[in-house]
């Protein structure tokens, strides 16, 4: 049980995963379009809130995730709390879960740790064999991905896929990544890539041998 606080099950068929605390986490649906310009105003007042560089996310692109299934919502009695949605890069070779974000009056219940885990597993179900990565100012999020597995990276390491680092345009500190060719910026790069893990677990297994 990756939870041992929190009752804790997953309904794979419906895509459902339930918390005893009231959340209702799932991979996002189409029903879900109304939550769309909320979690835009969202991402803009956690902005301004921590005054460091995030993205802007609008509204329709939120929505589009939101409708292909590559998101996962948190709810409490239809009200909106959490989110986080994937994208993929160079072909889906690498896959990144972005937009972590938890509403304010919901924080401090670990919820984002449950949206963490959720989106990510989703990732490694649509795209097993790709590279998960993800690049972040925010200390809790190092710590979540850390725990996943993720390990910190030069960027690199990073899809060089032009178009994943356009989206940063809207970043405060995007100038930044333009004066240092895109390989540093004020984000800490973090990688997961099971095919460097698992040539870790079998160097470790041969020297206990």
């Amino acid at each position: 049980m990756l939870f041992p606080k929190i009752l804790f099950f997953f309904v794979a068929k419906a895509n459902l995963i339930f918390f005893d605390m009231g959340f209702l986490i799932e991979v996002a649906q189409p029903e879900h379009h109304n939550y769309a310009f909320a979690l835009s105003q969202a991402y803009a007042n956690s902005a301004k809130e921590r005054g460091i560089g995030i993205a802007v996310r609008k509204a329709a692109y939120i929505l589009e995730k939101i409708k292909s299934g590559k998101a996962i919502i948190a709810t409490k009695d239809n009200e909106l709390a959490g989110f986080c949605y994937i994208e993929t890069w160079s072909h889906a070779s690498f896959v990144a879960n972005s937009g972590l974000i938890v509403l304010p009056k919901f924080r401090g219940k670990g919820l984002a740790k449950q949206i963490k885990h959720s989106v990510f597993e989703l990732s490694r179900s649509l795209y097993p064999n790709s590279k998960i990565f993800g690049i972040t100012t925010n200390p809790h999020v190092m710590r979540m991905n850390a725990e996943l597995g993720y390990i910190p990276v030069a960027y690199e390491a990073l899809t060089q896929d032009k178009a994943f680092w356009k989206g940063c345009q809207s970043c405060p500190n995007f100038e930044i990544l333009q004066k240092n060719k895109n390989s540093m910026c004020m984000c800490t790069a973090m990688l997961f890539d099971k095919n460097y893990l698992n040539t870790i677990t079998e160097k470790k297994l041969n020297h206990v041998k």
